[in-house]
């Protein structure tokens, strides 16, 4: 067999065994969308994707109201409300803090910077009694804008996108930001147009972190959400399963596809953008 026979093989079967596990990570995914156009019974019958008798009839109930003045594209409106004022302040509070670390030399910079990674393996379960009293105190529990899910993020509070961009602008030549101060750019105006455009990678990686963790975050709209007028689409999926009636899980499993389809979309979209942030980011030291 000659070597470009083997080659030819070898990359078949490399294809074949990626198809393959990709199709194990998939399925349950694809499973979901089946079943939304399945009866219970069918849903509990076999482990098949498609649907032998195709209903639209979980769609149809995943419109009705459950719990008061709310259905499902109220919760969206809610989620989305909160989620994309989260995202914007994560990148730029996480843009901000990660320059300070990343370029400016200061007393007990070093100390700070391992006080934050320390965070990194604080689990938030800790966090949310003493969290729950500060924003009660605060006033920002039930708030009609979200304060207690969007206001901290001003000051990022999430740590891993902060070693995350600081480990990237390491890569940055420093020789930009002197060329910059040639030209008469301040500190903010180095960071405006020299710095997050090399980082626009590592930003978008950000933001789809963000967007996808506040888009399926359930415990904390638990806690700082009282009214159900203003649930979220991860509160209202489980306000759709009525345990008193039964579960119609057709309805329940087209919620949860309604509910992630903009995520869904959102990462294909910028999906090589995030491959490259991570990737770049990974490596720089």
């Amino acid at each position: 067999m000659t070597v470009r026979a083997r080659n030819h093989i070898a990359t078949f079967l490399k294809y074949v065994v990626l198809i393959a596990v990709g199709f194990v990570m998939i399925y349950p995914l694809l499973w979901m969308i089946g079943a939304t156009f399945k009866t219970n019974n069918e849903i509990f019958s076999g482990i098949g994707i498609f649907p032998k008798n195709p209903t639209l009839q979980g769609y149809i109930d995943a419109l009705n109201n459950y719990g008061g003045d709310i259905d499902i594209l109220r919760s969206m409106i809610n989620t989305y409300s909160y989620v994309i004022p989260k995202v914007l302040f994560t990148v730029i509070s996480s843009l901000v803090t990660a320059y300070g670390f990343g370029r400016f030399n200061f007393k007990g910079k070093n100390f700070f910077f391992a006080l934050m990674l320390c965070m990194l393996f604080l689990p938030q379960v800790v966090l949310n009694v003493p969290q729950y009293l500060l924003f009660n105190n605060f006033g920002w529990v039930d708030s009609q804008w979200y304060a207690a899910l969007i206001i901290p993020t001003l000051f990022a509070t999430e740590s891993y996108f902060i070693f995350m961009l600081v480990q990237f602008m390491r890569g940055v030549p420093r020789d930009l930001d002197e060329a910059a101060q040639i030209d008469g750019c301040n500190s903010f105006q180095t960071l405006c147009k020299v710095i997050a455009p090399m980082l626009s990678p590592a930003l978008i990686s950000v933001a789809l972190f963000q967007f996808m963790w506040s888009s399926n975050d359930f415990m904390g709209p638990l806690l700082y959400v009282k009214t159900p007028q203003r649930y979220p689409a991860a509160l209202f999926v489980k306000l759709s399963m009525d345990a008193d009636s039964g579960f119609a899980w057709n309805r329940v499993l087209a919620v949860s596809v309604i509910s992630i389809l903009p995520s869904l979309i959102v990462f294909f979209l910028a999906q090589n953008k995030f491959v490259d942030g991570i990737s770049a980011g990974s490596v720089k030291g």
